[in-house]
């Protein structure tokens, strides 16, 4: 893939626009709503992402921001709206000092506070575990839990004592046996990768070290019934820029992807590797068992590293955030150690989600957004894939309207055997009116519009990833 990315200025555009931070915390109830919220549709919409508090020095990158969760909480036919930072050690350090402490990713980390080069800001993702919200970073830091009522930071979790290790972005959570699964990563000290996993009540129960040739840069892992998949990309941090105190990553056409695959509570001796093609793997749909095989269903970038960009200050960044990912699936033979993968569609979408009652266990559904062809990254539309078969649906924002990912709130009195038995929630703002809104979906019908939009009193920036918190789950 060759991109080349041409602004007349050299205005970051994920400081500006919709991608603006917003500086103040507010809750607010009784919004206005356009049509009807339903009546079954009850629990809280929570989303993570990047809202730099300080003003950056040198140049910004998107995932520099400061964390900031964004929710709006549905009960009987009604919505609120709060917003709140992440309380996390960077944040009070800078609390502190009343200045930034950290320059961002493309800028050396040689002026950055020794104890933290690079800034954790768990800014990436939101899961429910335990019943509170867990904050967590796409480099692995400190998860830190946050109540789903009141976005209120509780602090950062040691998992009962007992974490020596940092938690990946994207830990899964079966919620059959409420069990969280991660992975940590290092850039400098051997194994490179580990994992663990925490029971339901937040006890750290198992951690294993996995060796891997070096540094790696893993972003998501799945669960199955039984297993847990680990990934060894093609994608990974130059080792030589890390010691010169510089983050750099490289796409290595010319290794293999790797992914291993280990019991729930394994080790380095019950793990099997398995090999397929290069590429890299930004967000995982879902994985499960089929007789001898594993079936892994993700967003495969084939081409994760731009060949052609600006030579400008942030000309390299900007083509990186251009993603070019199709949903894909790889099957792993554990008996024969044969994979097999194929492409299941050539739209370019991402940050899926699932029913996450189906997290680790055959499903049928999937809803991805769709990337737009803007130089900057926007979605502007929601794909539902049937994984079982080709009645897809597809839903798109509108002119000048850019949406967030978006999770299934399974509806009151849901059925279990129904898997799209809910609706779809997404925040979506409007730039020609600088309006943010949430868009209320039914699963089972995209194409018929918006159920309802739920108006927010201040303008919600792009973000990452969104959650939904049941309302019988509220404690």
């Amino acid at each position: 893939m060759s991109i080349k990315i041409n602004f007349e200025h050299e205005q970051n555009p994920y400081l500006t626009g919709s991608y603006a931070p917003v500086k103040d915390e507010i809750t607010e109830s009784n919004l206005k709503v356009i049509g009807e919220i339903p009546a079954d549709l009850h629990g809280v919409y929570v989303r993570n992402g990047p809202n730099p508090r300080h003003t950056p020095e040198g140049r910004h990158h998107w995932f520099d921001g400061d964390g900031m969760l964004h929710a709006v909480h549905f009960e009987d036919g009604k919505a609120s709206y709060r917003n709140r930072y992440v309380r996390t050690k960077a944040y009070e350090m800078e609390s502190e000092a009343e200045k930034g402490l950290w320059r961002g990713l493309m800028e050396p980390a040689i002026h950055n506070p020794r104890s933290m080069p690079i800034k954790d800001t768990s800014n990436t993702d939101v899961i429910f575990h335990n019943g509170q919200l867990m904050a967590l970073w796409y480099l692995a830091g400190q998860p830190y839990r946050m109540d789903p009522r009141t976005l209120e930071t509780i602090g950062a979790d040691d998992f009962h004592g007992k974490l020596k290790l940092n938690v990946s972005a994207h830990a899964k959570v079966d919620r059959k046996t409420g069990e969280a699964f991660f992975f940590d990563q290092s850039f400098f000290k051997a194994p490179y990768l580990s994992y663990g996993v925490v029971d339901h009540t937040g006890d750290l129960v198992h951690t294993a070290p996995i060796e891997v040739p070096g540094p790696r840069q893993p972003h998501d892992m799945a669960i199955t019934e039984n297993y847990a998949i680990l990934m060894d990309l093609s994608l990974f941090a130059d080792p030589e820029a890390l010691k010169a105190g510089r983050y750099k990553v490289n796409f290595h056409p010319d290794i293999p992807s790797r992914f291993g695959i280990l019991p729930r509570r394994g080790d380095m001796q019950s793990l099997k590797w398995f090999e397929a093609d290069p590429c890299y793997v930004y967000h995982v749909v879902n994985a499960w068992e089929e007789g001898d095989e594993v079936v892994l269903i993700a967003c495969r970038v084939k081409d994760p590293e731009p060949t052609s960009y600006d030579n400008k200050p942030l000309g390299k960044m900007l083509a990186f955030l251009r993603l070019d990912a199709h949903l894909y699936e790889w099957r792993f033979n554990m008996k024969t150690g044969e994979t097999k993968e194929r492409p299941l569609d050539d739209a370019n979408t991402e940050f899926p989600t699932i029913n996450d009652n189906f997290t680790g266990y055959k499903s049928r559904y999937a809803y991805n957004v769709h990337l737009s062809d803007e130089p900057t990254l926007f979605f502007d539309g929601i794909f539902k894939y049937d994984l079982q078969g080709d009645q897809h649906q597809r839903f798109w924002f509108g002119e000048g309207r850019r949406g967030s990912e978006a999770p299934l709130a399974r509806r009151v009195g849901a059925k279990d055997d129904v898997e799209d038995d809910g609706y779809l929630v997404s925040f979506v703002h409007d730039e020609r009116e600088n309006q943010s809104e949430v868009v209320i979906l039914d699963a089972q019908n995209l194409e018929a519009g918006p159920v309802a939009r739920v108006l927010l009193p201040q303008r919600v920036p792009m973000g990452f990833h969104a959650a939904w918190v049941p309302g019988d789950e509220l404690t």
